[in-house]
């Protein structure tokens, strides 16, 4: 199959969606497929880089950090897709590249699948400081542009669920999505490790509680920097592994809570180095209720993390209580599971099932036969150009 997959987000951003589009990517084409990609470029200039067409963009920072708007949909890159003739378009952006997607499929007549990454209402504080607000408007934002796909990908239960609340009316396919288990499974000797710990700052012989992610308000980290704050161990770290918008606020929380001696801020880490840091952390934590995906977890659970994440349904089946790590609902809860699994011969169980988990799970190869099952059955629909 030919298959133009679109994105406003795309190498060199680093982000989930980013990494799901290049794991289903490395997937599809060890398929046999031939994969291209449409997406923005960081700057006013449209041009092509082997596999991927970049469409000149101007900056939406004020709408959300990063975020770009595409300064036209008529351009002969454009024009070279639509010539290739490609099966199916996959969409994994609601905004301007949608409306390429949709623009390229109804000049082929082809499906447009799309994936669902977003959930928007827990973006609103972006937009509207009123949340009921910013909900109606996410939920009719968001029907709006489903209604203009012939069907729905998800990664979780989670995310069916809310689409079905939203009154969207079309076929949804939950898919995990895989990650690159190689990456994951190469493992750092004792020497390495230490060197590493090291080049952070992390004190010698201290447990290390790891974060890896954007740094954003939804994310929640002032939860678990509380929580590091009322735990009454001086031999634990907490390594924040990323950057993002809030890290300011973050850092203004740190001193606050008086525990600068107990966390380590990185900053933004090469995607070709964060297996490495995964592998110096102890136990993987997020108070997070925003993921769809949660890819970072399966990272660290791949990585033989146990996690202990704050309860939320996205995490079914991703993170089972006992089994590699838990889903906390209180401090005391948290604390209570933290000293549990830091114990030997608890750590070693959880270790072990979680790598074990992951590598059977996640893997690319996997979710990219999965998304191909959807490519193969999607119906087709009529519509009209938005």
């Amino acid at each position: 199959m030919k298959i133009l997959i679109t994105t406003d987000w795309y190498v060199p951003v680093i982000n989930g969606v980013v990494t799901s589009i290049v794991n289903l990517t490395k997937g599809l084409q060890e398929l046999g497929h031939e994969v291209k990609i449409l997406t923005l470029s960081q700057n006013n200039r449209s041009f092509k880089d082997g596999q991927v067409v970049y469409i000149g963009s101007i900056s939406a920072n004020r709408i959300y950090p990063g975020a770009r708007i595409a300064l036209t949909y008529e351009n002969k890159y454009i024009e070279e897709l639509i010539k290739w003739q490609p099966d199916i378009v996959h969409s994994q952006c609601e905004f301007s590249t949608f409306r390429m997607a949709l623009n390229i499929s109804q000049e082929v007549n082809i499906p447009i699948v799309h994936t669902y990454h977003t959930v928007y209402e827990d973006y609103t504080h972006y937009i509207s400081v009123n949340k009921r607000i910013g909900k109606k408007l996410a939920v009719l934002f968001t029907r709006r542009i489903l209604e203009y796909t012939n069907c729905v990908i998800v990664p979780t239960e989670k995310v069916r669920s809310l689409l079905n609340e939203y009154g969207v009316n079309k076929e949804i396919h939950v898919v995990p999505t895989g990650i690159d288990l190689d990456r994951f499974n190469i493992s750092l000797d004792m020497f390495k490790k230490q060197e590493l710990r090291k080049r952070v700052g992390i004190p010698e012989g201290n447990r290390v509680l790891i974060y890896v992610g954007r740094l954003a308000k939804e994310k929640n980290l002032e939860e678990i920097l509380l929580f590091l704050s009322r735990l009454n161990d001086k031999k634990l770290t907490l390594l924040i592994v990323g950057d993002g918008p809030y890290r300011d606020v973050l850092e203004e929380y740190v001193d606050k809570l008086g525990v600068r001696d107990k966390v380590i801020f990185t900053g933004m880490v090469s995607p070709n180095e964060i297996h490495l840091y995964y592998q110096i952390g102890d136990v993987f934590v997020s108070a997070s209720n925003s993921e769809t995906q949660g890819l970072t977890y399966i990272e660290a659970l791949a990585s033989g993390l146990p996690a202990l994440c704050k309860k939320d349904p996205c995490l079914k089946d991703v993170i089972r209580d006992g089994i590699n790590g838990w889903q906390y609902e209180t401090f005391e809860h948290f604390s209570e599971k933290l000293d549990f699994m830091l114990k030997k011969s608890t750590y070693d169980k959880l270790s072990r099932n979680a790598k074990l988990q992951a590598m059977k799970e996640y893997s690319s190869s996997t979710f990219a036969e999965r998304i191909e099952n959807v490519y193969r059955n999607v119906s087709p629909i009529s519509y009209s150009i938005v």
